[in-house]
């Protein structure tokens, strides 16, 4: 089995991460973080200069380094420099300028944020049999998803809300409906590429959750592609302000949000990889959203 993998986001800077079974514990790709952390287009180079600099100074950061194969841009795998968590602050702090204490600070607290928590318990979705039990397509395998995902961590995890929401202008299906709605959802074919999507969006306009709708309907999303059609999205390929500009415009107007997605199908539908690095895009896609709040009550 190829190791496990996790594609970390410093603001819009991807860090790659590969788990250590032996040590239980991430080792993340050193070429990501001095990227993120010096901001240079040029990481790679960045890191060939600092290790020559750290050669030359005695620094024992190098003999700590450990080379794992991870994916690059173009698709193969190569080997890697990488350090532990603990490792790469002192890494951090020996590199030039004070960029560093933020992103040291997103390291250390970035494991007990609620978000990571719920991302760790999707990587587990691959291969428990979860996943395999649900009906795709039902409002009751969107429920269970989301049980799974936010059980432990949201009170209401798996229920379908009781409140109004809204996000700027846009005021998402009434709760007094919502059951309703959902039926009708259910209902929905789901037998082509176009219905898939359709009923995808139709989904993403009713909100079932008070949060984490998002995260779990991508997945719901998914185990209908992979049921009627053989395929699954590869997440990694749709950018985020496409992703969010076309599920904005979706309600009236699903030409982009069709588009994106029909471009990042794959029938790599058994790759535990291209699962996990869904999941890690997927968490991305949430980041720095405004959360959802109940409506005026004018709305």
């Amino acid at each position: 089995m190829s190791p496990k993998l996790s594609f970390r986001f410093y603001g819009d800077h991807e860090v790659r991460a590969v788990w250590d079974e032996v040590g239980k514990q991430w080792w993340f790709a050193v070429v990501d973080v001095v990227g993120a952390v010096s901001g240079s287009k040029d990481a790679r180079n960045y890191w060939n200069v600092l290790k020559s600099r750290f050669r030359k100074a005695g620094n024992e950061t190098l003999t700590k380094c450990k080379r794992f194969r991870l994916p690059a841009a173009d698709g193969k795998r190569r080997l890697t420099d990488c350090l532990p968590q603990k490792e790469l602050v002192g890494l951090i702090e020996a590199m030039p300028g004070r960029n560093g204490v933020p992103f040291v600070k997103w390291l250390v607290s970035g494991e007990d944020s609620l978000d990571v928590k719920s991302r760790e318990k999707a990587y587990a979705l691959f291969g428990n049999g979860l996943l395999a039990a649900l009906k795709p397509g039902t409002a009751e395998c969107l429920q269970q998803i989301h049980a799974y995902l936010f059980g432990g961590l949201y009170d209401f995890a798996g229920q379908i809300r009781t409140v109004n929401i809204a996000k700027g202008n846009f005021a998402f299906a009434p709760a007094l409906f919502l059951e309703n709605t959902l039926a009708q959802i259910e209902r929905m074919p789901e037998g082509t590429f176009d219905e898939i999507v359709s009923k995808y969006v139709e989904m993403n306009v009713a909100h079932p959750f008070r949060e984490g709708n998002g995260r779990a309907t991508r997945i719901w999303l998914d185990l209908m592609l992979k049921a009627n059609l053989k395929r699954c999205v590869d997440w990694s390929r749709i950018d985020k302000g496409a992703y969010l500009r076309a599920m904005t415009e979706s309600p009236t107007d699903s030409r982009a949000i069709r588009a994106l997605l029909c471009g990042a199908l794959t029938d790599r539908i058994d790759s535990r990889e291209l699962f996990m690095k869904g999941i890690d895009y997927s968490y991305y896609y949430e980041s720095d959203e405004a959360a959802l709040e109940p409506p005026p009550e004018s709305v």
